[in-house]
């Protein structure tokens, strides 16, 4: 059969487009090499238990009935319900810094009283940063890169400061060592800090679900265990694909979800001499992310509650400065998230069935992927250990309420994403337009550089809106 779009990945952004194509009655088809949906994030069983990949929150809250914002525009774009996400707000999270501690939650005012009490001397640089963000204009895709280290820096002159703002922003979604792009910023600051989290009592599988089951009740196609080896061209225009197993599907467009460089080495030596559009060079130049993590997940005997721990996530950093970078060592013990999916304000106070303390940290993503499985299992144990005795510096001892563990790595997120050296936020050189080098083929997700779960969804609505459905 021949499609109007093809696409690979069935993430959150795969999803998206799919749908917003179907509606308009395109034939659509997903390819996902994997089992199972939801790419970086996705959920698996383990031991009888159910598991998040990827979700710590939904960013960008906004509560039901809200008119504007990303989530509403989602929603309305994707012709959804605010209860077919059932998302609950936050009990309450904090940066945490030797000395100083930052709370916020979904009203941003608590997060500006913090600053001004923690901070007095640099609430008016803070205010006026305030300012520069809400004016500043994200959506634009033509946007060139400019250092949010150096704007922000312009406003707040306490690097301490300056460290916990980034710290959180970096941690959800900067694919740069060190800084980010300030269109980066903005659209983080505003989905964590000014937005807030929240989380679907039943994680991530609520979303997906209520996204796949849309998607084909609207006529569109999922085809799992149908990965690509290849995107195929012909006189510098892509129209189809090269199945693993060797098939071949045709199609009018092909729309890309795996990230910038994984999709350039589809086309092989179609794409030798191109320069990536938006000024961003030629292809042989383009380099793929390093920044990936291990994240260490307990399960408890108890709710954290019972052990005086009711935030829902806390960023910490023992250290005079934070260093947002691959560690040289397997893991950066020195800062990381510790996040609990029982402490948000679930309707009718339920509560999960097992106490979760889900530890993230930077990893090494060389030494990682480098492992022979002969070591790799027992490096897993021993980091997944380390991570967690770094942590309770940070929260109320738990590990004595430990009945059962899993960790993931670098090497993980690589066999499951396919992402090089499991990068989680892809290429720190984003390509907002979506164009790639060849007509008829273009990108979504991290690499189009809407991050975060609305972000990735919206990402996939963007592209679908200007790029495949301008006819």
């Amino acid at each position: 059969m021949h499609y109007h779009t093809l696409i690979i990945g069935a993430g959150m952004s795969g999803l998206a487009a799919g749908i917003r194509l179907a509606y308009y009655q395109k034939p659509v088809c997903i390819l996902e090499r994997h089992t199972t949906i939801g790419g970086l994030n996705s959920f698996y069983r383990l031991r009888d238990r159910n598991h998040d990949v990827g979700l710590h929150a939904v960013t960008n809250y906004a509560a039901p009935g809200t008119k504007t914002g990303p989530l509403a525009k989602l929603l309305k774009q994707l012709r959804l319900r605010w209860d077919d996400f059932a998302l609950r707000p936050q009990c309450g999270s904090a940066v945490m810094f030797p000395g100083k501690k930052l709370r916020f939650t979904n009203d941003f005012s608590v997060l500006v009283e913090e600053i001004a009490a923690a901070f007095p001397p640099q609430i008016d640089g803070f205010r006026k940063l305030v300012t520069t963000i809400e004016t500043f204009d994200e959506l634009n895709l033509n946007q060139q890169a400019v250092s949010a280290m150096q704007v922000v820096s312009e406003h707040i002159t306490d690097p301490l400061l300056v460290d916990m703002l980034f710290c959180p922003l970096m941690f959800y979604g900067s694919a740069t060592p060190r800084d980010m792009d300030f269109n980066q910023f903005v659209v983080m600051f505003k989905s964590i800090f000014k937005e807030g989290f929240a989380r679907p009592f039943e994680g991530v599988r609520r979303i997906l679900k209520t996204l796949t089951r849309h998607y084909k009740e609207l006529g569109g196609e999922l085809k799992l265990r149908h990965g690509v080896r290849e995107i195929k061209i012909d006189n510098g225009r892509a129209i189809g694909v090269v199945l693993d197993d060797g098939r071949e599907i045709t199609a009018d467009n092909v729309l890309s979800t795996i990230g910038s460089v994984e999709t350039f080495r589809l086309c092989g030596k179609a794409l030798a001499g191109q320069t990536v559009p938006g000024d961003h060079g030629p292809i042989e130049q383009f380099q793929h992310g390093a920044i990936s993590f291990n994240e260490s997940i307990s399960v408890l005997d108890c709710q954290p509650k019972e052990l005086g721990h009711g935030e829902t996530i806390i960023f910490y950093n023992d250290s005079e400065r934070f260093t947002y970078d691959a560690p040289s060592d397997p893991c950066d013990l020195r800062s990381g998230i510790i996040c609990s999916p029982n402490n948000f304000q679930y309707e009718n106070d339920q509560q999960l069935e097992d106490g979760i303390v889900r530890i993230t940290a930077l990893a090494n993503p060389d030494y990682w992927m480098g492992l022979s499985p002969e070591v790799y299992a027992a490096a897993k144990a021993d980091w997944g250990t380390r991570i967690i005795d770094s942590a309770v510096r940070f929260m109320p001892e738990f590990r004595s309420h430990v009945v059962d563990t899993d960790i993931f790595t670098p090497k993980t997120i690589h066999r499951f994403t396919g992402h090089l050296k499991g990068a989680v936020y892809g290429a720190p050189r984003k390509i907002l337009t979506g164009d790639m080098p060849l007509k008829n083929l273009f990108l979504a997700g991290t690499d189009q550089g809407f991050l975060g779960i609305i972000g990735s969804m919206l990402s996939g609505i963007t592209i679908a809106n200007n790029q495949l459905l301008r006819d």
